[in-house]
């Protein structure tokens, strides 16, 4: 009876929901599913922000509208935070305003900045976010893929002239979700200087930027020179300090996208909770043993399921940052069929590389969001099937 907007239907239904269907569908037929799919931290928020959020929701001046653009005291706190863990230096009042997770304030960018017919640069393989917040609104994606021979990085120079001049955003991702792939300086500096050039918002999801290992430190695309002219970082609490549920995140950088950004917010949501920004400011300026604490689990099960996964003969890359593996799947097997493979043979939910783009086929991502218990008793699984 009732049509979906032509701009609704152009998108693919989220991939993750897809995933949770046939979760549901095993676990009724009466299997132990181990769910390596959505990048849901499995560990619980550390105790002293939780207990700060006890405090704030007892405090009625919390009972009412937040503001818009966020308590000045947790924008400080974001850009102490900046400065302490990336040595990047922010005006809380310009240069800084709070997000409901960064997926919300992804999905609104475009709608400040990009007209009917505009492109946006979205990588492929790539969070769905990007693509489906610029057909919402009404402008075209243009997928540049990321490729293994190219350290799952984008080549800029593939990107045809008439798209570049027709472009207002390009979206990318370091740490990289789904690849688990990081950008050094020289190629942050690269991407800076490209936006510059053709006048681009450079908008860089970071929400995977405190997940690292073996003692490499993930850079912030505002370290490098100039970055304050054309680009803005997406950044959450939830990976961070496994506070999904929260709903809290924040975007800094150029002051001037970032009040395009802002006046759509104002027109569509009223803010963040305000008990939530005050235990997030507790959160932000905890010692960064609590980080590396996270950290350190996440590296154990990096390591036990990698170690695991080469065993079964499987090619896979030992990654420096994010909660992510991105395996290649055996000769002989879409994407598609080895996720179905492995969730009928052996109970094991992973996420098919061709649904973050078409460059992801060949690929499944496996989340560390199991303990090393579960990760062994997967791979015993595994090891009882044929590849």
């Amino acid at each position: 009876m009732f049509e979906l907007s032509e701009r609704l239907n152009k998108i693919p239904k989220y991939l993750f929901a897809e995933i949770d269907e046939m979760k549901k569908r095993k676990i009724q037929e009466g299997v132990d599913v181990i769910d390596f799919g959505v990048g849901d931290p499995d560990m619980p928020t550390p105790k002293h922000i939780v207990e700060a959020m006890k405090r704030a929701v007892e405090k009625p001046e919390n009972h009412k509208y937040p503001s818009y653009e966020g308590l000045l005291e947790f924008r400080q706190a974001v850009a102490e935070f900046y400065e302490r863990r990336k040595g990047v230096k922010l005006d809380p009042e310009r240069e800084v305003i709070a997000l409901i997770g960064s997926k919300e304030g992804i999905a609104h960018l475009p709608l400040a900045y990009v007209n009917d017919g505009d492109y946006t640069i979205v990588p492929d393989p790539a969070y769905p976010v990007y693509y489906a917040g610029t057909i919402l609104a009404d402008g075209i994606p243009y997928r540049i893929p990321l490729r293994k021979e190219n350290k799952f990085l984008p080549d800029f120079d593939e990107i045809p002239s008439d798209v570049t001049k027709k472009a207002k955003i390009m979206f990318l991702n370091y740490p990289n979700n789904p690849t688990s792939a990081v950008a050094e300086k020289e190629f942050i500096k690269e991407a800076v200087d490209f936006c510059i050039d053709n006048n681009i918002i450079l908008a860089h999801d970071f929400a995977y930027g405190e997940i690292t290992f073996d003692g490499y430190r993930a850079k912030s695309f505002l370290e490098v020179d100039n970055a304050f002219e054309i680009c803005i970082e997406f950044n959450s609490l939830s990976k961070t300090f496994n506070m999904t549920g929260w709903r809290i995140g924040f975007a800094v950088g150029n002051s001037e996208i970032l009040k395009g950004l802002l006046k759509v917010k104002t027109n569509v949501d009223s803010g963040v909770f305000q008990a939530v920004q005050e235990a997030s400011i507790v959160a932000l300026r905890s010692d960064d043993s609590v980080i590396e604490s996270i950290c350190k689990v996440y590296e154990e099960r990096r390591d036990a399921l990698v170690e695991g996964l080469r065993e079964l003969g499987l090619n896979v890359e030992k990654p420096k940052a994010t909660f992510y593996v991105w395996c290649e799947v055996p000769e002989g097997y879409t994407s598609i069929e080895f996720t179905k493979k492995l969730l009928d043979s052996a109970g094991i939910i992973v996420t098919p590389g061709v649904g973050f783009g078409e460059h992801g086929e060949g690929f499944v991502r496996f989340a560390l969001t199991r303990d090393v218990k579960t990760i062994t008793e997967a791979v015993e699984r595994l090891k009882n099937i044929e590849l």
